[in-house]
Protein backbone atom coordinates (compact mmCIF):
# COMPACT_ATOMS: atom_id res chain seq x y z
CA UNK A 1 0.00 0.00 0.00
CA UNK A 2 1.50 3.27 -1.11
CA UNK A 3 1.12 6.37 1.41
CA UNK A 4 2.10 9.72 0.87
CA UNK A 5 2.06 11.87 4.08
CA UNK A 6 2.86 15.75 3.75
CA UNK A 7 3.71 18.03 6.82
CA UNK A 8 5.27 21.41 6.98
CA UNK A 9 1.90 23.84 5.65
CA UNK A 10 1.24 26.55 8.20
CA UNK A 11 0.40 30.11 8.10
CA UNK A 12 2.90 32.21 6.92
CA UNK A 13 3.47 36.00 6.50
CA UNK A 14 4.04 37.68 2.71
CA UNK A 15 7.77 37.31 2.36
CA UNK A 16 8.43 34.07 4.38
CA UNK A 17 9.17 30.81 3.99
CA UNK A 18 8.27 27.11 4.34
CA UNK A 19 9.35 23.71 3.55
CA UNK A 20 6.85 21.20 2.92
CA UNK A 21 8.22 17.60 3.25
CA UNK A 22 6.09 14.32 2.13
CA UNK A 23 7.74 10.79 3.88
CA UNK A 24 6.62 8.16 0.83
CA UNK A 25 6.05 4.35 2.04
CA UNK A 26 7.91 3.02 -0.95
CA UNK A 27 11.23 3.73 -2.48
CA UNK A 28 11.63 6.77 -4.63
CA UNK A 29 12.92 4.03 -7.33
CA UNK A 30 9.28 2.77 -7.20
CA UNK A 31 8.10 5.75 -8.98
CA UNK A 32 8.32 7.43 -11.90
CA UNK A 33 7.89 10.68 -11.04
CA UNK A 34 7.06 12.81 -7.70
CA UNK A 35 6.05 15.92 -7.02
CA UNK A 36 3.78 18.78 -5.71
CA UNK A 37 0.57 19.92 -6.62
CA UNK A 38 -1.64 23.06 -5.04
CA UNK A 39 -5.00 23.49 -5.56
CA UNK A 40 -6.34 26.99 -4.75
CA UNK A 41 -10.15 27.76 -3.55
CA UNK A 42 -12.12 27.79 -6.72
CA UNK A 43 -8.95 26.73 -9.36
CA UNK A 44 -8.05 23.55 -10.50
CA UNK A 45 -5.11 21.29 -9.19
CA UNK A 46 -1.99 22.42 -10.57
CA UNK A 47 1.50 21.33 -10.78
CA UNK A 48 4.00 23.38 -8.60
CA UNK A 49 7.04 21.13 -9.08
CA UNK A 50 8.48 17.30 -9.95
CA UNK A 51 11.32 15.59 -9.85
CA UNK A 52 12.03 12.27 -11.68
CA UNK A 53 13.66 8.86 -10.38
CA UNK A 54 16.95 10.61 -12.35
CA UNK A 55 16.78 13.34 -10.39
CA UNK A 56 15.72 15.47 -13.27
CA UNK A 57 13.68 18.70 -11.56
CA UNK A 58 10.36 20.65 -13.51
CA UNK A 59 8.89 23.40 -12.53
CA UNK A 60 5.86 25.63 -13.46
CA UNK A 61 7.36 28.79 -14.98
CA UNK A 62 5.86 30.86 -12.44
CA UNK A 63 7.46 29.51 -9.51
CA UNK A 64 10.71 28.67 -10.70
CA UNK A 65 13.62 30.35 -8.65
CA UNK A 66 11.01 31.08 -5.27
CA UNK A 67 10.21 27.03 -4.79
CA UNK A 68 12.77 24.06 -4.91
CA UNK A 69 11.78 20.61 -4.78
CA UNK A 70 14.62 18.07 -3.70
CA UNK A 71 14.59 14.64 -2.25
CA UNK A 72 16.52 12.54 0.56
CA UNK A 73 16.24 9.11 -0.67
CA UNK A 74 17.29 7.44 2.76
CA UNK A 75 14.62 9.10 4.57
CA UNK A 76 11.79 8.68 1.48
CA UNK A 77 11.28 12.17 1.68
CA UNK A 78 10.68 14.86 -0.85
CA UNK A 79 10.89 18.41 0.17
CA UNK A 80 8.94 21.71 -1.92
CA UNK A 81 11.48 24.72 -0.54
CA UNK A 82 8.75 28.03 -0.62
CA UNK A 83 10.64 31.06 -0.70
CA UNK A 84 9.15 35.04 -0.90
CA UNK A 85 5.45 34.02 -0.62
CA UNK A 86 2.80 36.07 -1.41
CA UNK A 87 -0.66 35.38 -1.01
CA UNK A 88 -1.63 33.82 -4.17
CA UNK A 89 0.31 31.04 -3.10
CA UNK A 90 -2.38 30.38 -0.55
CA UNK A 91 -3.28 26.93 -1.25
CA UNK A 92 -3.95 23.24 -0.23
CA UNK A 93 -0.62 21.48 -1.18
CA UNK A 94 -0.32 17.64 -2.49
CA UNK A 95 2.28 15.47 -2.71
CA UNK A 96 1.77 13.29 -5.96
CA UNK A 97 3.71 10.11 -7.02
CA UNK A 98 3.22 7.91 -10.37
CA UNK A 99 4.24 4.55 -9.64
CA UNK A 100 6.85 3.09 -12.31
CA UNK A 101 5.02 -0.30 -13.17
CA UNK A 102 1.71 0.50 -13.32
CA UNK A 103 1.64 4.32 -13.98
CA UNK A 104 -0.86 4.51 -10.79
CA UNK A 105 -1.16 7.98 -9.32
CA UNK A 106 -1.30 8.15 -6.24
CA UNK A 107 -2.13 11.74 -4.07
CA UNK A 108 -1.30 12.43 -0.02
CA UNK A 109 -4.27 14.22 2.21
CA UNK A 110 -3.21 17.76 1.55
CA UNK A 111 -1.36 20.17 3.67
CA UNK A 112 -2.81 23.71 3.86
CA UNK A 113 -0.41 26.61 3.19
CA UNK A 114 -1.86 30.30 4.14
CA UNK A 115 0.06 33.34 3.40
CA UNK A 116 -1.34 36.29 5.05
CA UNK A 117 -0.49 39.00 7.18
Amino acid sequence: QVQLVESGGGLVQPGGSLRLSCVHSLSIFSFNTMGWYRQAPGKQRELVAAITAGGITTYTDSLKGRFTISRDNAKNTVYLQMNSLNPEDTAVYYCHARARVSSVDYWGQGTQVTVSS
